[in-house]
């Protein structure tokens, strides 16, 4: 019997506060604990302007994007099971999907930074992907690796 069409669970979020950009927002939304996001608001805009400080770049905006976008996989592997045996294949990895990834590498790798506030920590990660370096970026590398390393099983996924 087929399964019933459901509509898409992907929520409309407005813009943040200060870029009015979308992306922000999800990554405030991400960094956000127990419900606090002015806290969050806070360290992602003081993250964002250390950054571009660092960097030399008038537009915090523009840094933030930059290594959102360094950092976006556009492989990765899912397991299946063929014939009794689990494959990881190679997929690609589409839109709302990319985003998600991408912001929730960027958080874990900046709480997995230890001896500085956690706006020091977003600035760092923000700085090292915007470089193409960084624990975010790996993530992404070892993604791609993963599925390259995997690409002789590619066929199972037409199946």
């Amino acid at each position: 019997m087929p399964r019933k069409v459901t509509k898409s669970l992907v929520r409309d979020i407005p813009g943040d506060r200060l870029y009015n950009s979308v992306l922000v927002q999800r990554f405030i939304n991400r960094v956000m604990r127990d419900g606090k996001k002015q806290v969050a608001e806070k360290l992602v805009y003081g993250g964002m302007e250390k950054a571009a400080k660092k960097l030399k770049v008038d537009n915090p905006l523009e840094v933030f994007e930059q290594a959102l976008a360094n950092a976006r996989p556009s492989l990765e592997t899912r397991s299946r099971r063929v014939g009794g045996a689990n494959y990881q294949i190679p997929f690609e990895v589409k839109g709302q999907r990319q985003t998600h990834l991408t912001l929730m590498w960027f958080v874990a790798a900046a709480r997995s930074r230890s001896g500085m506030s956690m706006e020091d920590r977003i600035a760092l990660e923000l700085v090292d992907a915007y470089n193409n370096t960084g624990t975010a970026v790996k993530k992404k590398e070892d993604a791609h690796k993963m599925a390259e390393a995997n690409r002789a099983f590619a066929h199972f996924a037409r199946n």
